[in-house]
């Protein structure tokens, strides 16, 4: 009983260590909106399933720190995303650009879904060749019919 008390006790100052300080909003708060809607087509570099504005990874603040340091010095949105692409890729923007270099990334859950289909077809036909109907016995016949008529 003590052992479960120390460990509640453990688990709930834990939680407290944990968490960090929110960050502070920028000085600036017309920075600060424009710093989040350009941040929302951007995607976190290390997290990759989340956009930049609602990332809490480190790199992620360095990025918008970058961003907001560009957005002081007067670069319109299209400079920034073009600053940022030119640095890590087009794996940077939520939506990338279709051409020659990423069209596996647009076609390729397409290609898959029709292979997909394609190797299931294929296995179904295959096993439905495989089957043969059962031949019951005259037995079996009899029992079948005493059971259907009760």
């Amino acid at each position: 009983m003590r052992f479960l008390a120390l460990l509640a006790a453990a688990l709930l100052l834990s939680g407290s260590a944990l968490a960090r300080e929110a960050a502070p909003l920028a000085d600036d708060e017309v920075v600060e909106k424009r710093l989040v809607v350009i941040a929302e087509e951007l995607r976190c570099l290390v997290c990759q399933n989340e956009s930049l504005a609602g990332s809490r990874a480190d790199l992620a603040e360095d990025l918008r720190r970058e961003v907001r340091g560009l957005i002081k010095q007067g670069k319109t949105d299209q400079e920034i995303k073009d600053f940022l692409v030119s640095r890590y890729g087009d794996f940077v923007l939520y939506r990338p650009p279709v051409k020659s270099t990423t069209w596996l990334l647009w076609a390729g859950p397409f290609v898959l879904l029709l292979v997909g289909l394609a190797v299931l077809i294929a296995y179904l036909r295959r096993r439905s060749g495989q089957v043969a109907p059962a031949e019951l016995s005259e037995d079996d016949k009899k029992r079948a019919e005493a059971l259907l008529k009760d």
